[in-house]
């Protein structure tokens, strides 16, 4: 009888589990295993590893024609900027909207909560010919540079920032604040030597988000970036199997596999913080 009322109250949690971890898994499972496959092919005979080469990484590290360290490096590059700068300019606005007053500040907020609700695709034309516009008398920061796309990026990434901070400022009592006034401190020390060592936690969960989010990115970073050698990572790789390198499934895994490297290193080097820093802000009190 027990046996019976497991599978009717708590089997059927447990196979919607596993199913819904077999689909999420399932693609990374096949990358890695077409990674290490002889051929380039993404047909797979077997869903079982019967073989096991390094041709696709030899040709992915070895090839002249294709700058993947590069590529990474442009990455890294431009994910570690953003994420600094932005959270670096959300933190300074969220303190702002949050602890100051000043005319404007409710307007300001709901203007930013307001722009959020459009989904940023529907930005792709007036950024290009903005950034088009730009490039005649800005070339450094203008369309088809990475200094243009990286001002992109921080534009777009300013509302959601400001917001998750805003929501940790919010729970920080009044009274640190107060307390830090009678002792003398101007809003710029209460920022400084209160503000920032409590909120290091949802600063670093917004840190890896921002980092993420920008490494991995495309469309921007295609719209933007034409020249082989200013590449993001994931514009590198799409050539792969978009035509100017033919259909190389084979390196196009081996180099999603070793995409995930710099993610890893940042996450299990903020992985002290996430945990607190995930639920900062929730509660307010």
């Amino acid at each position: 009888m027990i046996i019976i009322k497991w599978i009717k109250e708590s089997f059927w949690r447990h196979l919607v589990a596993w199913a819904v971890c077999f689909f999420a898994l399932f693609p990374l499972y096949m990358i890695v295993l077409t990674s290490f496959k002889k051929t380039t092919s993404l047909q797979v005979n077997s869903f079982l590893p019967t073989g096991f080469s390094w041709a696709n990484f030899n040709s992915l590290l070895n090839n002249p024609n294709i700058p993947y360290f590069r590529w990474m490096y442009n990455s890294v590059v431009i994910a570690t900027i953003v994420s600094v700068v932005s959270v670096f300019i959300g933190a300074a606005s969220a303190f702002a909207f949050s602890r100051l007053r000043f005319r404007g500040k409710k307007t300001g907020i709901q203007a930013l909560l307001l722009i959020q609700m459009f989904p940023s695709v529907l930005a792709l034309s007036a950024v290009y010919v903005i950034m088009d516009r730009v490039h005649t008398f800005a070339p450094a920061i203008g369309l088809g540079t990475q200094g243009g796309l990286i001002l992109v990026y921080l534009g777009g990434a300013m509302g959601v920032n400001i917001w998750l901070l805003k929501g940790f400022v919010d729970s920080i009592p009044l009274e640190l604040d107060e307390a830090a006034r009678v002792d003398g401190a101007s809003p710029m020390q209460i920022y400084w030597r209160i503000f920032l060592p409590l909120a290091s936690p949802v600063l670093a969960v917004v840190t890896l988000l921002s980092f993420i989010g920008t490494f991995n990115e495309y469309i921007l970073a295609s719209l933007f970036l034409s020249d082989i050698n200013s590449r993001t990572i994931a514009v590198g790789l799409q050539s792969f199997i978009s035509g100017e390198f033919e259909s190389n499934w084979g390196p196009f895994a081996a180099g999603s596999i070793l995409t995930s490297v710099p993610i890893v290193v940042v996450f299990l080097s903020l992985q002290r913080y996430i945990i607190s820093g995930l639920t900062a802000g929730s509660v307010k009190g």
